[in-house]
């Protein structure tokens, strides 16, 4: 489903332009006063672009009316650039200032990218930080400090089991059947190479010892 974009200016050119450009992309739905963005606002659109300068209501007004009730981002567009309306504007309930003229292509990033934060925002995500290092285990992903640590699934599963039990020490045999089953082809030697495949990883990136071997027990995970 595409997301929704509130359109909201008096003058109808820009609402025409937006609306052909960004049609292909997203639902439009539109509004040429400010009365009518608040009934259009109800609809519950994931961005509205909303103009200031509106005859009777104005989007200032529009804003603080709709933004108890609209979670979703607002982006005014204004031919005012002076840092105190802009303080009003952000103070009414506004995500950004987007000012006129403004190129099209550049207002597109803008909405892409405010509505990439309010995915990140409502997904569920099972996330844990370990000092420099992030472990996503809905998306199966390790960065450290913002770069891709590539594993393979049964490296991801070890990691996993480890770091989600931060401090527990787990033999070879108990990762080897947790990671592989009980019916598993292998040894629990592979568990020391598959070990070691992480540690190498994990060590371009950063000097820190994520995994820590303890001797005659096995291994477990410094947070």
């Amino acid at each position: 489903m595409k997301p929704i974009l509130l359109l909201v200016d008096d003058e109808r050119g820009i609402v025409d332009t937006m609306k052909a450009y960004f049609s292909p992309q997203y639902e439009i739905l539109t509004a040429y006063s400010g009365q009518e963005a608040v009934q259009k606002a109800e609809k519950q659109p994931d961005l509205i672009l909303l103009d200031i300068n509106m005859p009777g209501m104005d989007g200032l007004t529009v804003c603080q009316t709709i933004r108890d009730h609209v979670a979703c981002p607002i982006l005014f567009l204004t031919a005012r650039i002076e840092s105190a309306s802009q303080i009003l504007g952000f103070q009414a309930g506004a995500d950004d200032y987007i000012i006129k003229p403004f190129d099209l292509d550049e207002l597109a990033a803008r909405i892409a990218a405010h509505l990439r934060r309010e995915q990140r925002r409502n997904s569920p995500s099972n996330l844990r930080f370990f000092r420099e290092c992030a472990v996503d285990y809905s998306a199966r992903t390790v960065t450290v400090r913002g770069e891709p640590v590539p594993l393979s699934r049964r490296e991801f599963d070890i990691l996993e089991l480890l770091s989600l039990n931060s401090g527990q020490v787990f033999d070879r045999e108990r990762i080897y059947e947790a990671v592989w089953g009980i019916d598993g082809t292998g040894s629990s030697d592979t568990v020391m190479e598959h070990i070691r495949k992480i540690r190498a990883k994990l060590a371009a990136h950063t000097l820190y010892s994520y995994i820590e071997t303890v001797w005659g027990c096995g291994y477990k995970w410094n947070g």
